[in-house]
This record gives structure tokens, sequence and C-alpha cells, in this order.
């Protein structure tokens, strides 16, 4: 039996830590790969089964981590009060937003001018955690039928556009704004459903208690896992509602596997929340008795996601200057003024898939030296309040 009064649950580390990898890989494909300056790696007319599913297999990690992290907020509630939890979630959520406009919009750019400031998955979690502030207090019931309206109904905002309009893009509508003559805002993630998916996490939490018996949990995880992938088959495959474009179907059966399991995600759509979520659930079913020396290495990126977030970040783009300066490209290349994918002078840089995923080896077989020495130094120190930040 899983106790909540057991700090970790190996099972979320273990998710986390695979999470924060695989993202690994798409930031590296973003940086290294030559395609990503010249088209969508998941437009089935241009891409490539590979490409697709390098970019694919990340679909996974935002929703997942999202959930994580309300579940896990569930778990440190055990040990807090309700006003201490909804104060440390307001907390860490402004830290979170803090750090997305500051430390982390300038690892994407090194950019010393700022000329885009992103809010991207940090912001959303962040945004995600104070709202979850003000929902704890909420009976669980409503908390579930709260995150079901959300998930379940907000693609009927998908034909709502408000054309340079700050506060819809920031909950609904990804774009660029600007700010002035020299900044612009890319609101890359807009935080509905977001909020819900952080939340339902933390409704999730509850079947952690020592009331549910590993047993009840895999049983109650599954059913609604493969309920959830299920009915995304369904969605998809008749065309209907849960995502703002409709499926296309092509005169090629990789073309046509590339547009079925594309669902939009930004915002994410209910398909895609069904495909992903579902698939989260069914792991998290299935892998609490996993052990072994694997399940050690990726749970410890999982005991400290955002130490290795930040540092994943600072040194893929350390090491796409560097292999731009070698390749004549010139390491300012590599000084952004907008989203890498849409900086023109891209074009032409670049490496095969294969390097991509020798740079994405060597960049978390580097990291995890530090990833557990800085894990190590957490447990050892947990009475040290200022280390639930990192």
């Amino acid at each position: 039996m899983t106790s909540v009064k057991k700090y970790r649950v190996e099972s979320i580390d273990l998710l986390k830590g695979l999470v924060m990898v695989i993202m690994a890989l798409d930031h590296v494909r973003d940086y290294f790969h030559y395609s990503a300056n010249f088209y969508d790696p998941a437009d089935p007319t241009q891409t490539t089964l590979p490409i697709f599913f390098t970019r694919w297999i990340t679909h996974f990690c935002a929703p997942a981590f999202s959930f994580l992290a309300g579940l896990s907020a569930y778990m440190v509630g055990k040990r807090k009060s309700r006003k201490e939890l909804s104060r440390f979630l307001v907390q860490r959520g402004l830290w979170l937003v803090f750090i997305e406009l500051t430390i982390v919009t300038f690892g994407w750019y090194f950019d010393i001018h700022f000329r885009t400031i992103s809010l991207l998955v940090i912001w959303s979690l962040g945004v995600s955690m104070i709202t979850l502030a003000a929902l704890i207090y909420l009976p669980k019931n409503l908390l579930l039928i709260f995150c079901c309206l959300l998930i379940f109904g907000h693609n009927l905002l998908d034909k709502v556009q408000f054309n340079n309009n700050l506060l819809w893009e920031i909950l609904h509508q990804q774009n660029f704004y600007k700010l002035s003559d020299s900044t612009q805002l890319f609101v890359g993630y807009p935080i509905i459903p977001w909020i819900a998916v952080m939340a339902l996490g933390y409704y999730f939490g509850q079947f952690y208690n020592q009331t549910y018996t590993a047993s009840n949990r895999k049983r109650i995880f599954n059913i609604v896992g493969f309920s959830a992938l299920a009915l995304f088959v369904i969605l998809r495959w008749t065309n209907s509602y849960g995502n703002p474009v409709p499926r296309q179907q092509y005169d090629s059966f990789s073309k046509d596997v590339v547009s079925f399991l594309n669902p939009a995600k930004y915002p994410p759509s209910l398909m895609f929340l069904l495909m992903t979520l579902g698939t989260t659930l069914v792991f998290l079913a299935n892998s609490e008795k996993l052990r072994g020396r694997l399940v050690n290495f990726f749970s410890t990126f999982g005991r400290v996601p955002f130490f290795y977030y930040i540092l994943h970040i600072y040194l893929i783009h350390v090491l796409a200057m560097i292999f731009a300066e070698l390749s004549g490209f010139g390491w300012k290349l590599f000084i952004l003024p907008t989203w890498i994918g849409f900086v023109p002078a891209m074009k032409g840089y670049g490496f095969n898939l294969v390097t991509v995923y020798f740079v994405w080896i060597g960049i978390i077989l580097a990291l995890y030296p530090l990833c557990r020495k800085f894990d190590h130094y957490k447990q050892n120190n947990k009475h040290k309040w200022w280390l639930s930040y990192l």
C-alpha cells in the first residue's frame, strides 16, 4: 500500500523523470535539426514518420507534468493545513511566473534586449498553481465538475477570435502580442485548459490515500485511462467534437497516421488531453512496482525537475552556439530575436536526426551527475524551505 505519509511516491518520480528526459529531445530537435527551420514536424504533407514521432512522443510531457504537479500538490497538502497549502501554491506559482519571464526567457533566446518574452510551460504551471490555491477550497466533487467542464467544454470557444487582444490570447489563443516597437510577447501556453489539468491531478491525489489499496488505485487509473484513450480514438475517427481543426485524410498511410495522432496542442484540445492524460493514467496504474537501476536513473531527474529544466535549456543553447560556429554559421546566429522556428537566418542550419539523438543522449548523460548531486543535497536538507522552490 502506498501511503501519502511517505514524502515521495516512486512511480510519480519515475514518470516525472521520463517526461523531463523526453522533453529535452524536443528542445534539442528545435535547436539542432535542419527541418525545424523549414516546416512543422507534425505537418503530414512535409514531415516523415521518424521526424513526426520524435515530435509526437514529446506531446505527452506538458500534460503529464501539469497533472503530476497537481497530484504532488495534494501530497504536500497532507502535511500542511489548507491555508498553508494555498499560500505555498500562490508563492510558488508567482515564483515560476517570474522565472519564466526572466531566467527561462533569456535561456531560450540569449538576447539581453528581451525582444521576445515568452509565456511557455513554466508560466502555465505557475498560473495553474495560483489558480489551484483557490480551487483546493472546493468540495472534491465540485472540483471534478470544474475540471471536466473546462477540459471537455473549452473547444466550444475555438471559433471565438479577438485580434490583438492580450487577455483572450492569455486565456485561449496562442499568438504573438506586440508590447512596444522593440518587444513582443509570445503566448505559447494559453492557460485554458491547463489550469484544469493541474486541478484534475490534485483531485486524483486522493487515490493515494491509505483508504485506497494499490490494486484499487491500479483498477481506477486503468479504467479512466483506457476509457480516455478509447474516447480519443472514437472522436478522432469520427472527426467530431474535440479539436479546432478536423482531421484530414490523405492518399498515404503515413500521412494518415500523422494526421490522426496530431490533435491541437496550443491550447491543448480535448482530443489532445484524452490522448496524453489517458496514457499518463495508464502508466501510473502499472508502474508502482517497477524497480531497478533504470528506474532510479529516470527518477533522479523526476525529483529535481526544476533544477534540471533550467540547466537543460542553457546547455542546449550553448551547444547549439558551438555547433553553429563550427559549421560556419557563426555563434551569433543563436542570439535570437524571436522563437527559433521563426528566424529566417536559421534556414540552412541544422543536422540530421541521428545527430539530434546523439546530442540529446549526451545532454542527458552530462546532466545526470549534477541532478544526482542536487537530489542528494535536497534529500539531506529537507529542513531548508527554499529548496522547495528549486
